[in-house]
């Protein structure tokens, strides 16, 4: 009896670990074709959405800056808009955030782009969908994951019809030349692309860490639909780390679809950058602090590679924006 226990109990426990595998295994599956789909970062830390470091360069900045609520049918999409110290009349970019939503960091940079002489406007695409109608804000309070889960509830048309809604108001404000690019991050990178799908007229689109439009019927291999991109009528600029294979992957295949299709395309991959190099590589971000003396040797390493990540996302930040800066002033 005792032997018939302990086989049959063993026999139990390799059933359980067999299907306890399984399951992780096809969650694994699942979540690689989710990211491949809207690029979604799983965990949403408060630090995320808020830096003190990104609201202080902001509260420095003697740029005009204000909170505007562009009309989009029945809703109303709150966005963040700066205007460049210049006497010509700019061109105007459409920042796109990340999963994270409408944070410091964003507007950061939606004033650093104006600093560089150009109208930027950053709507919050969550605008109204928290509760009591707010936006990140209210959302992020409700939850760690509430924001990253929010933004990939959000319809793909609404979010067409938000950006189109503040692409017209902003090529009409005072000051304003009539042109407008778009520019987004992670989420928004890959937002951008779909939004130069939808919007032919725009001068320029740049897919910061983003992935092009694809045909992904779950559990299919990552398939991009040139469909969507056949109606991009704007050239677009890539910026990509080389340590995020995750969206490396997808840019061969994208740039034989966009030479097959005529369509302008620049994909540029910087040396030793990580997936979100704008953010991690910015100047006022602090950098990682260094291992404690007399730390073993695990926690040298570990320190010794954040500065190292550090210090090629910083450069790649920087090369990247003295990219972008460049083509916009072609425009």
């Amino acid at each position: 009896m005792k032997r018939f226990s302990g086989r049959l109990l063993k026999q139990v426990w390799a059933i359980s670990i067999f299907m306890l595998v399984s399951v992780i295994a096809m969650c694994a599956q699942d979540m690689t074709h989710h990211h491949m789909t809207t690029d979604p970062t799983m965990s949403m830390p408060d630090e995320a959405i808020t830096q003190d470091w990104a609201k202080e360069r902001l509260a420095k900045s003697p740029r005009h800056r204000e909170w505007v609520k562009v009309k989009n049918g029945n809703r109303e999409v709150n966005s963040f808009i700066v205007y460049p110290e210049t006497n010509k009349k700019a061109t105007a970019i459409v920042v796109i955030h990340e999963i994270f939503g409408m944070t410091d960091w964003v507007q950061q940079l939606t004033d650093e782009l104006a600093e560089a002489g150009y109208i930027a406007i950053a709507p919050d695409l969550l605008s109204g969908t928290g509760p009591n109608g707010g936006g990140t804000a209210a959302i992020a309070a409700t939850g760690s994951n509430a924001v990253g889960q929010a933004i990939r509830a959000l319809p793909p048309d609404q979010i067409a019809g938000d950006l189109n809604a503040v692409a017209d108001y902003v090529s009409r404000v005072p000051g304003a030349n009539g042109k407008v690019a778009v520019g987004g991050f992670c989420w928004g990178g890959t937002t951008t692309f779909f939004f130069a799908t939808r919007r032919s007229t725009l001068k320029a689109a740049f897919v910061f860490y983003g992935t092009a439009p694809a045909n992904n019927a779950q559990g299919q291999p990552y398939a991009i639909d040139k469909d969507a991109l056949a109606k991009i009528g704007a050239p677009v600029y890539g910026f990509y780390g080389e340590n995020d294979m995750r969206v490396d992957a997808t840019l061969p295949p994208t740039v034989d679809a966009m030479k097959e299709l005529k369509k302008p395309y620049d994909p540029v991959t910087y040396a030793g950058a990580g997936h979100g190099f704008m953010r991690a590589g910015e100047p006022n971000n602090p950098p990682p602090t260094a291992a404690p003396a007399g730390s073993d040797e695990a926690t040298m390493k570990k320190a010794a590679d954040a500065m190292t990540s550090y210090q090629a996302n910083r450069k790649a930040r920087d090369d990247a924006w003295v990219r972008l800066k460049a083509i916009l002033a072609k425009l």
